[in-house]
């Protein structure tokens, strides 16, 4: 890792948690040089504002839970479980610091403010992988689309669906986790050859 790469990281990882502990709105640069050990003029030669420090920390987290998400569909094993261990590594890796912040909501928002197409391009990228897990297993003979008549990409789509919506009743943590292998459960039930 090159030393300006190494610097980026240190800055994104001592931004995520003053984000955490004072929420978008208050943080300012200064607060984010000195958790970076570093003086605010050295953090301006990496990033121009805190806007720009922001969308590189949700860059790399989401390109981080990706990673996770395809780690977790080229794994063997049932297509389901793989699924389900995709969707959770996708919510839990994006959720958890920020989840525990008393700030947590005012930076989803700050998120989808500053970096709804980074957002929105990994729920899509999210999506196609799902739906490429799912036409790879019908090839394989070990579901059926056609039981429940739709496609990967809408089965994909209804499951991140699911997903957000046990988030937002239930909350996340082991509610999430327990409403997710509900649904696996159910959608197994539809899907899977007997």
């Amino acid at each position: 890792m090159s030393t300006d790469t190494h610097k980026t990281q240190r800055i994104l990882d001592a931004a995520l948690g003053v984000f955490c502990r004072y929420g978008y709105r208050k943080t300012s640069m200064l607060d984010i040089a000195q958790a970076a050990a570093m003086s605010r003029a050295a953090l301006y030669l990496h990033f121009k504002n805190k806007e720009d420090v922001f969308r590189a920390g949700s860059e790399r987290a989401h390109a981080t839970v990706m990673a996770h998400v395809t780690a977790a569909l080229a794994e063997p094993g049932p297509v389901l479980t793989r699924i389900e261990t995709a969707l959770l590594a996708f919510q839990q890796g994006l959720m958890a610091e920020i989840s525990a912040s008393a700030h947590g909501q005012e930076l989803f928002d700050a998120n989808m403010s500053l970096a709804a197409d980074i957002t929105l391009t990994a729920r899509a990228t999210l999506v196609a992988s799902l739906a490429g897990a799912l036409d790879q297993a019908e090839a394989a003979g070990d579901i059926a689309l056609r039981r429940v008549d739709a496609t990967a990409v809408q089965v994909a789509g209804l499951l991140v669906a699911t997903m957000d919506g046990i988030k937002h009743t239930q909350g996340g943590g082991e509610a999430l986790r327990q409403g997710m292998a509900l649904h696996m459960r159910l959608l197994g039930a539809a899907l899977l050859r007997m």
